[in-house]
């Protein structure tokens, strides 16, 4: 969320050095494999012992006698495995700082020379180690997958930084303080500092619209017992309701969901639609807020004008001087086969929230025939309620089975670079991820009690069981439970598994090294220990971290942020629990990269990447996910047709009246009892009705008592709907709009920054030139 001031060791390398080819320079030291103690590596990778003259140990050292070739210096060091330090010469951080040098500061003397971050120490290395051929045409990831080489990571080093950062990040009693992002990018690169960048002002940002929604929540609760609607439901003791199944469900009293009525219009009032319009302007502004700040940074960084093809050309060339890029293209025959492929994937999805419809359709069925009272009487609450926890289980196990499906559609995609291939990636897991999330949220918002028929020609699934119906204060409540049960658990069950997982296979790890290094002191004095030795075991005890390491928190985050703002007028609490859980995951983070997980490689970056659009994408979908829900999903817009059009207070002009009252018999239709479906048992006569007496029962909906028509009514509030969401996304994009274009995406300061280092280095150039000419 913030910045720390710079020290000593945050300066940006300037070098220059004429691109030649490698066997030009000299090779460090005769011996490849000995080096000074006090050296530091750059990567470390690790290997199986494997039999000598055995295909795995031959394809490893040819591998290795590449990386000699190319100057670099390699360590062996011989434990349960093999681990071979590679340390890279100088001489291509030269080659590095002379191609990419920044234009503006050209004009330094050539002889000029600065140190190289260790983050590009890194970052280079990493590309060199993963695009260096052997003989057999096959590079570093070929021989992992062959199991040649276990791992390779570069190390975690007991420098000032690390344990700066250790001390105030990576510790929750921090978890209130300003992050050191400037730190966080000198140890872990660009990318990862504008990760916790955009995470640290998401959050702050988020408060406000937290301390918005719970006003909205509190709001409600003071007309818990107020509104007129909740009063008529619970005051309608002798309104018989039709049964909610076909087999031993009885007749029930309005009045019997009391309670349910207030919860309902607790959540279902006038401010709702205040906080859905505002959610829509929140989203919008803290996506501009944001491009604003991360100008700000990358020109603080010196990469505002970075550009990345330009950096993966120099490193190809660096690597290999005869390297050819690789050309633009497409192909629109395998365009069209991945996209066929994506849609089948999505109808497998959509699929599954049909399953999850039909297991709260038997749920229902079942739970009202159990011998349970509780189950008995809260079926319909039981069964969203585990419906909700099944939808939970469904999302982590199809998060796994949806990162294999993109993987292998990126690979059919054969992107040109590792940049493309994430970008493809993130396009695909989100698409996937969102639709696991919100299918079956989209059904409860948008078709629950829309499309299950009526009684006496209910739609059935296989021909046996009714579709859910909704309670007669409406829909939303059910909305409201599912998205607190899968937020919830996601945010606990979830980081709690994020956390402890790691924790425990380090704990293990660590456990077992101290069983071996105990079962090695057989008390004869024990020769020296090379002094890397432990610094690498130690690294390797830690849990590995892979290319999508990063990727994970992003997606976790993005798939939140849907989460607090398309449905965010059905749970006004999203952005608080959202609030919440984000002071804890920013420290829950740090403290995985710095304590748990092997170093991640440095990646520079100016911008978070295709996360923007995908954000900038999610904000729409607000716009109109919010707006269809106050105009289906609530009771908002036929509350106030009834007042309107029905209301007492329409006909008799009179100011005494809460213009809502009558809204419940209004909304209810009538269905005769003899009309039952020939199949369907007649439930038995509540206890203080003759079965005589009883002819009908009401039922949510507006039809006909005599054809089940559509009434009037019904036409009048699908036109008041229908105008409203038009009226609702057209405000609310305009406003999204406006609000963007009245916050510029770039401060006026980093524009007159880049204004003024021009007319410096031109004012200097003339100078240069003039004196150059006197003399």
């Amino acid at each position: 969320m913030g910045r720390s001031l710079s020290p000593r060791w945050f300066s940006l390398p300037q070098d220059s050095i004429l691109l030649t080819p490698w066997r030009d320079f000299p090779v460090e030291g005769t011996d490849t494999f000995a080096t000074p103690e006090e050296e530091k590596w750059d990567f470390v990778l690790v290997s199986d012992i494997h039999e000598v003259g055995s295909e795995k140990e031959i394809k490893r050292k040819r591998f290795l006698d590449e990386l000699s070739k190319k100057g670099f210096t390699i360590k062996k060091i011989e434990d349960k495995k093999l681990f071979y330090g590679v340390r890279a010469p100088e001489q291509i951080f030269r080659k590095y700082q002379w191609l990419l040098r920044n234009p503006d500061s050209r004009l330094q003397a050539p002889d000029t020379h600065q140190d190289v971050p260790v983050t590009t120490r890194i970052r280079l290395v990493n590309f060199i180690l993963q695009n260096t051929v052997t003989p057999d045409l096959e590079k570093l990831h070929d021989l992992m997958k062959k199991n040649v080489f276990e791992a390779t990571f570069p190390l975690h080093e007991e420098e000032e930084i690390r344990e700066f950062l250790k001390e105030k990040w990576a510790r929750w009693r921090e978890i209130f303080c300003l992050q050191p992002i400037e730190a966080i990018r000198c140890y872990f690169g660009e990318k990862v500092a504008l990760y916790f960048a955009w995470l640290g002002w998401y959050t702050y940002l988020l408060g406000i619209a937290a301390v918005a929604g719970l006003v909205v929540f509190v709001a409600g609760i003071t007309v818990f017992n107020s509104s007129q609607v909740s009063k008529e439901i619970c005051e309608a003791s002798t309104t018989i309701m039709c049964p909610l199944c076909d087999q031993q469900c009885p007749f029930w009293l309005l009045s019997d969901t009391c309670t349910y009525a207030k919860v309902t219009h607790m959540i279902d009032n006038e401010g709702t639609v205040l906080f859905a319009m505002f959610m829509a302007i929140w989203a919008t502004v803290f996506l501009e807020l944001w491009k604003r700040q991360r100008a700000t940074v990358v020109t603080d960084w010196d990469l505002y004008r970075w550009d990345e093809e330009e950096e993966e050309l120099a490193m190809e060339l660096i690597n290999n001087l005869q390297h050819e890029p690789r050309r633009y293209q497409h192909s629109y025959f395998r365009s069209t086969i991945i996209l066929l492929l994506v849609l089948v994937v999505i109808a497998v999805l959509i699929g599954i929230a049909h399953a999850l419809v039909i297991y709260r359709v038997v749920a229902t069925a079942l739970f009202t025939q159990s011998s349970f009272e509780f189950l008995h009487e809260q079926a319909n609450t039981m069964a969203v309620m585990t419906g909700a926890v099944l939808h939970y289980i469904t999302i982590v196990i199809m998060t796994k089975v949806n990162r294999r499906v993109a993987l292998y559609l990126c690979d059919l995609e054969k992107p040109r670079t590792f940049s493309q291939r994430e970008n493809n990636f993130t396009v695909k897991i989100f698409t996937f991820q969102f639709f696991t999330n919100f299918s079956s949220l989209i059904y409860i918002a948008f078709f629950l009690g829309r499309i299950n028929g009526h009684p006496g020609n209910y739609v059935r699934v296989a021909g046996k069981w009714r579709l859910e119906e909704c309670h007669p204060s409406g829909c939303i409540t059910d909305l409201f439970i599912q998205m607190a049960i899968i937020m919830l658990l996601k945010q606990t069950i979830s980081n709690m598994m994020e956390y402890l997982c790691p924790w425990m296979r380090y704990k293990l790890r660590k456990q077992q090294q101290h069983l071996n290094e105990r079962r090695t002191m057989l008390g004869e004095e024990e020769e020296a220990e090379d002094p890397c030795k432990r610094q690498w075991l130690s690294n390797y005890q830690l849990c590995e971290v892979n290319v999508f390491s990063l990727f994970d928190e992003f997606l976790e985050m993005v798939i939140q942020y849907s989460f607090t703002t398309i449905f965010v007028a059905a749970f006004p609490l999203a952005p608080l629990l959202a609030f919440c859980n984000n002071l804890f995951e920013i420290r829950l983070d740090a403290i995985k990269m710095m304590r748990l997980r092997r170093r991640m490689v440095p990646r520079k970056a100016n911008d978070i990447g295709i996360w923007l659009q995908v954000l900038e994408a999610i904000g729409i979908l607000a716009v109109i996910g919010n707006g269809l829900v106050i105009a289906i999903t609530s009771d908002f817009i036929p509350v106030q047709v009834y007042k309107y059009t029905y209301s007492p207070c329409m006909r008799e002009n009179s100011t005494d009246v809460d213009c809502s009252t009558g809204y419940i018999n209004h909304s209810l239709s009538v269905f005769r009892i003899q009309d039952f479906e020939p199949y369907t048992k007649v439930p038995e006569m509540l206890p203080d009705f003759a079965r005589d007496e009883v002819k009908e029962c009401r039922y949510r909906d507006y039809r006909n008592a005599d054809d089940y028509s559509y009434t009037v009514q019904f036409w009048h509030i699908f036109a008041a709907r229908l105008a409203f969401l038009i009226l609702f996304e057209h405000v609310a994009l305009c406003v999204k709009l406006i609000a963007a274009w009245y916050v510029p995406d770039v401060p006026q300061s980093v524009k007159n920054t880049f204004r003024e280092r021009k007319h410096r280095n031109l004012r200097k150039e003339l100078s240069m030139m003039e004196y150059s000419t006197e003399v």
